[in-house]
């Protein structure tokens, strides 16, 4: 008792130093791959390493704070009832599946008080009920789309450094950038979250790059051929896209690829698109693009709506789950056939298109003029003509007010920003059209909890929190948030 109140009373640097071993439980998640727990004296600590809660672990200290101690895991002492066998072969080393060794039960309580505690304690938010989590249909396997790099420096496992001859060159990966290393590569054979063609694909183009002796593109020193294999996967049509993302565009080369893959996929349907870019970035995506093989687009289907998706749009990375988001949207959204809806950063406008089967008027506002486009063909094909696109940065959404008050006021606005959440103006911007209803789509809850103290603010109330698990085995939870303007 006596230390726990000197501890209280003075620093925390006089008390613990770096390097300093401490025991104790686990007992709340964290950001940035930390728990948190409290030693016996009261003192907080944020671990870090691939813990559950309960947990009980040795650490050692990295950093002393002035309110509380940073430290890395160094052995798990008694393991949590939470825990479960992780099915992924470079669990721990890959920066995936994070949540892997956690029990799907518990991953989804692990999520909704994630919610919770951004609500409340970043936004202020006080007596709003968050529903349970939503479980995903399918815990492995299940994303649309996976993107893997290409790098010169492939990241070596823990049991690879102390081995003398390697089974692997050095000088090639492709897989997942390691985390925290934007040079360096971890050569994936096979991905958990990935469908089986998928997998396959990826076996056949290293197969191919290295018989080829394509060069990897060297981030640090912008050479390289070879950068991004990006996979698309058509729950409907069974189809792959495979693109594969190089520094130039060589067409011979293309063709022997192309030759190669539909050799090595067997009767897998599949188009196969080749982006081009010169940008000194690790992102998957070209300023040029060439269909090598196919259409270089698949078709994907929503509830009762096919959708058109091209190699660089937007599109929700799990199928399944996505219908039942975007039915959650329409629950909240209580549109009549008089509206006029406002879906702001609407990519595809697959949410737009859902909209405008209930309503009078629905328009999409977006940034990226592929998905605009996409957005555009997708409503031709479903037949819906009472919809409309503009292309838009959301931070100058106020400079288009005056040609869509032609369409009305929008008693419902849709919003479904990026991770960052809304730029301010665009946030600003909306409050001041004062529509009734407000459904916004968060990705992020720390900033779906920032926007919502300025959405209260503005008069609104929080009615309604629905989590929805787009995401298993990782820390990210999908959040629908419906704010009803006060009367």
């Amino acid at each position: 008792m006596k230390r726990s109140i000197q501890v209280k009373e003075s620093s925390l640097k006089d008390h613990y130093r770096k390097g300093e071993e401490i025991e104790l439980t686990i007992s709340d998640i964290a950001e940035k791959d930390q728990c948190f727990g409290r030693l016996e004296n009261g003192t907080g600590v944020l671990v870090r390493g691939m813990l559950a809660v309960n947990d009980t672990v040795r650490a050692t200290v990295t950093k002393v704070r002035s309110a509380y101690l940073e430290a890395v895991l160094d052995e798990l002492l008694v393991p949590s009832p939470d825990r479960a066998e992780p099915e992924c072969a470079v669990f721990g080393v890959c920066g995936g599946c994070k949540w892997m060794h956690v029990r799907y039960d518990a991953q989804l309580r692990y999520k909704k008080k994630k919610v919770q505690d951004a609500l409340f304690h970043l936004g202020g938010v006080q007596n709003v009920s968050v529903q349970p989590v939503l479980p995903a249909p399918a815990t492995t396997h299940y994303r649309n789309k996976v993107e893997f790099s290409c790098s010169s420096k492939r990241y070596l496992l823990p049991d690879e450094l102390k081995q003398t001859v390697l089974e692997k060159p050095k000088s090639f990966a492709l897989g997942f950038h390691a985390p925290g290393n934007y040079e360096k590569v971890l050569d994936i054979e096979t991905c958990c979250l990935a469908k089986g063609s998928m997998n396959k694909a990826l076996a056949a183009t290293r197969e191919f790059a290295v018989r080829k002796g394509l060069s990897p593109y060297a981030a640090r020193d912008h050479e390289g051929y070879l950068r991004n294999l990006a996979l698309r996967y058509s729950e409907e049509q069974g189809m792959l896209m495979v693109n594969l993302v190089t520094s130039w565009h060589d067409a011979s080369l293309m063709e022997a690829y192309r030759e190669h893959m539909l050799a090595s996929m067997g009767e897998q349907p599949m188009t196969i698109v080749n982006n081009v870019t010169t940008r000194k970035n690790t992102v998957a995506v070209g300023e040029e693009e060439y269909a090598v093989h196919g259409d270089g687009f698949i078709q994907e289907r929503l509830g009762d709506l096919i959708f058109r998706i091209s190699a660089n749009s937007f599109f929700q990375t799990n199928t399944r789950q996505a219908e039942i988001l975007y039915s959650g949207i329409l629950d909240m959204a209580r549109l009549r056939p008089d509206d006029t809806v406002y879906d702001l950063y609407c990519g595809t406008g697959t949410i737009t298109l859902y909209l405008a089967r209930l309503c009078r008027r629905a328009v999409g506002i977006e940034i990226v003029e592929s998905s605009l486009d996409d957005a555009a063909d997708n409503a031709r094909c479903n037949g819906i003509g009472n919809v409309s696109f503009y292309k838009s940065d959301l931070k100058d959404f106020h400079s288009l007010l005056d040609t869509l008050e032609a369409y009305g006021f929008p008693r419902v606005i849709v919003t479904d920003p990026p991770r960052a959440g809304m730029h301010p103006k665009a946030l600003k911007t909306m409050v001041r059209l004062q529509p009734e209803t407000i459904v916004y789509v968060s990705c992020n809850p720390a900033n779906l909890a920032r926007d919502s103290k300025d959405i209260l603010a503005a008069g609104y109330s929080l009615t309604e929190v629905q989590p929805v698990d787009m995401f298993p085995h990782t820390s990210h939870i999908e959040t629908l948030a419906c704010f009803r303007r006060k009367v």
